[in-house]
């Protein structure tokens, strides 16, 4: 399977990166074909200029998100990994988001509603988190820092099988702890498929 790796931090040495390493591991391991997309590491410019939104909207990929287009739809699975800020992926995601999952591209408007088309069968997203588990859980805001990648955006697009972690209260983790996780990363990348 030819898997995307989506990265978003800013940080070479963060434990998002050792995240990125671990499962690109995983996934060769298991014979995956893997490109990685380190987000800042390219540079992105995550704003939808209004040049490129006129353009789209009359049809025509602009050069720059018809490259990032190329990409994903090179890819059978895709995983992201990204540290959650105000609830959120950073914003130089949600604006790769925005330039390459395009009408025509990840979906369709039909007389029947919106149809998903996306060719991506699988799809993983891990996220690190600095607050604990136990915080979101009471406040009901645990299901704010999955769904709008898996449901909001992954599943409207058409992928179907999406599975997501969430790795709470990264920066009091012992050195143990993160390996740990990193241990349960590599083997999702081993068993992506499965």
């Amino acid at each position: 399977m030819r898997v995307l790796l989506v990265y978003a931090h800013p940080y070479p040495n963060s434990f998002n990166n050792a995240m990125l390493q671990a499962c690109e591991r995983g996934l060769k391991t298991s014979g995956h074909e893997v490109r990685i997309k380190d987000l800042y590491q390219e540079n992105f410019d995550p704003v939808l200029r209004a040049e490129h939104l006129a353009e789209l909207q009359r049809g025509v990929i602009p050069e720059k998100i018809a490259h990032e287009q190329e990409a994903l739809l090179w890819a059978d699975g895709i995983v992201f990994v990204y540290p959650l800020w105000w609830f959120d992926r950073p914003a130089i995601l949600k604006g790769w988001f925005d330039h390459v999952l395009t009408n025509g591209t990840a979906f369709e408007y039909s007389p029947e509603g919106v149809k998903g088309l996306l060719p991506i069968k699988r799809a993983l997203v891990l996220i690190t988190a600095g607050g604990d588990e136990e915080y979101f859980r009471k406040t009901d805001a645990e299901h704010l820092i999955y769904r709008p990648v898996t449901d909001g955006t992954l599943a409207f697009c058409g992928i179907k099988h999406i599975k997501h972690r969430i790795y709470y209260n990264v920066p009091s983790l012992s050195d143990e702890q993160r390996q740990t996780i990193l241990q349960e990363i590599e083997d999702l990348g081993r068993h992506f498929d499965a």
